[in-house]
């Protein structure tokens, strides 16, 4: 492209816009290869940090869902039937001890 110019004079009006196009061909090149540097620099602190903890929002979902399962629990342990059946294995239990 720079000998098309040479050839074609630097005074044309074609000549001059080839040559800005290129200048500005070489800045945004520029631009693209620090913008991918940037994305490499990135993407390696990225991969290197290990994820340390939940977040707000994991904690809360974590906690809604341990008071739901808490609360399940509560609700099969308290009713009559599941009562009974954990008496007997106490009562059989001490039966065999002694």
């Amino acid at each position: 492209m720079r000998r098309w110019i040479r050839e074609c004079g630097r005074r044309t009006l074609g000549a001059a816009l080839i040559r800005k196009g290129f200048v500005v061909e070489q800045r945004l090149r520029k631009r693209l290869d620090s913008a991918r540097a940037s994305a490499r620099r990135l993407a390696m602190v990225a991969r290197t940090r290990s994820e340390a903890g939940m977040s707000t929002a994991e904690y809360a979902v974590g906690t809604i869902a341990a008071c739901a399962f808490a609360g399940l629990l509560f609700k099969i342990v308290s009713s009559p039937e599941v009562r009974k059946m954990l008496s007997d294995i106490i009562s059989r239990a001490l039966k065999l001890a002694g």
